[in-house]
This record gives C-alpha cells, structure tokens and sequence, in this order.
C-alpha cells in the first residue's frame, strides 16, 4: 500500500465518482481504477460497490476510509514541519471558505500573498459556512474563513475581515417598501439554511423588526449568483454582500434599500490542537496587515 494509493482511495471516497477524482487529481481516470484494483486485489476485499455509472463504499471501504483519513492527515502534518525548516521556500497551504468570502474577497488576497511567497503552492476548496467548519474540524483544511461566528468548541476562531449585508431589489426602493411590515409581507429570495449570509440577514432582519422565520420565501437557492440573477430577474428581494452586489449597483440592474445594517464580521477557524505551521501563519499575519492599510 502506497500513500499515492492512499490519497487515490480518499478522493475517489468522498465524491464517488473516478473520473471526477481523476480530475481533482490531475492524473488519468485509468491511473484511478488501477490504483483502486490494486488496493482490493491486494487485501482481497472490495472497497466500493459498482452501481451503474456510480460507486459507492462497501462496509469495508468505509471503516479504511475513517483509518486513511488519520494516515493522510499525520503525513501532512509532518510535511508541514519539513515544510516550515525550509523557510517559506516551499509548501502547500489548504484553505476553505465560504461562497461570498471564497467567490469575492479572497482572491485579490491569495494572488498578493502569491506574489510575496511564489513557492506556496494554494489549494482553495468552496462551501458553506457549516461545511467549512467541518472540513476545518476534519483536518482537510489549514484554515477556514466563514461570514459569521461558529458554535464549535474544537475551533480557534478570530476577526479576520469584514463587509456590509445591502437590501436589493430590481426597482428603486421607496420609503414604504422598507418598514419592518412592507418588509415582512414582501417575497424574499435567501441563501440556503447553514450558509453566513443567510444567518446574518436573519440576525439583521430582527433587529429592525422583522421576524425571518415568517417571511414569504419566494426561493431558496445555493449561491450568492444564483440569488442576485434572481433579484434582478424580478423574482423578489433580496439581502446580499455588498461585494457581490456593487457590479450591479453601478450598472443600475439592481437598487439598494435605504436600510443600513452594520458591518458583517469575516472569521478565521483553524483546529485548536492540530499543528498550526509556518504556512497558515504567514497567511494570517499577511491578512491582517492588510486589513490594517
């Protein structure tokens, strides 16, 4: 057993499917099935059941799933510490953030910071605000970066940046559209359940005066895109990132709500007892002085 074989088995586990693995991977779907069939042909047990087009784990490979997993985290661990005695000359930084921070903020900042250390090699991975904390809690990420504040005890979590939460909607807004009832009886297009800008919006939403549990929900879609092409399709209004929303604000497709909420805090997360590396640090202390500007 190889930890090429090792990492091949974990990519292929959690998104079920080998040519999508292979991709991730960046190596051939045939390289993928080999490295599969040797594992099971080497301990004669079958790792995944083939249904169709699609794989899913046997008992087996779940229980090796939960065992490569803690080999393939203390590997990278001790990469890390390797990694750190060169200097900053080399190494990977794994970082997970959610949509709007992922989509928006993020990149101009791993671009500047690739510019000051050419040899780190990023890998940026997208979810939720839930789904970051998670793989942040599972060590598939050094560290998170989430739109609101996580109720989790195994997370370190601090203020890293911040933005602003704007009311849109296709039309000009008038003064009656914005009080606490015109606001509660209007239809709403939201993030899903778990996601920062719709735990946010709720938060905001009440303490003018507006209850979100009751709101008209017209739709609940994914992605701050998906929200915004809805807003502007008319379909309803809308509380989204002044990040994602300023294009359309300048173009005059959408119109922002006299409505003021204050700032909405941008976290980091990293694993409280995990190995914090020279990497991860690097990017922390580049982002505050940043920010600092």
């Amino acid at each position: 057993m190889t930890l090429e074989q090792l990492r091949i088995f974990l990519c292929v586990a959690e998104r079920e499917h080998m040519t999508e693995a292979a991709r991730a991977l960046n190596v051939t779907q045939s390289a993928v099935s080999a490295a599969i069939a040797a594992l099971e042909a080497r301990h004669r047990v079958r790792l995944f059941h083939r249904v169709g087009r699609g794989i899913v784990l046997t008992e087996a490979g779940t229980l090796f799933l939960a065992e490569a997993r803690i080999i393939l985290d203390r590997v990278r661990v001790a990469e890390a510490m390797l990694d750190d005695l060169s200097g900053l000359k080399r190494g990977t930084l794994r970082v997970v953030a959610s949509q709007t921070i992922a989509a928006y903020w993020l990149p101009p900042v791993l671009s500047a910071f690739r510019e000051r250390f050419p040899h780190i090699d990023i890998m940026l991975e997208i979810g939720n605000t839930m789904q970051v904390a998670a793989h942040v809690q599972a060590g598939q990420s050094d560290l998170g970066i989430v739109e609101g504040k996580v109720d989790n005890p195994v997370l370190a979590q601090w203020p890293i940046a911040q933005d602003q939460l704007v009311l849109v909607q296709v039309s000009p807004f008038k003064a009656e559209d914005c009080t606490p009832q015109a606001l509660q009886k209007a239809r709403w297009i939201m993030r899903e359940q778990g996601s920062g800008t719709r735990s946010t919006l709720d938060e905001c939403l009440r303490q003018i005066g507006v209850v979100p549990e009751t709101l008209q929900e017209a739709l609940v879609l994914p992605s701050n895109e998906s929200v915004r092409t809805a807003v502007e399709a008319g379909a309803g209004l809308a509380g989204l990132s002044s990040l994602v929303v300023a294009p359309a604000l300048a173009a005059g497709t959408l119109y922002a709500a006299p409505v003021t909420f204050g700032p909405r805090v941008f976290f980091g997360l990293r694993h409280k007892e995990r190995y914090r590396s020279q990497v991860v640090e690097a990017l922390t202390d580049f982002i505050a002085q940043r920010s600092a500007k």
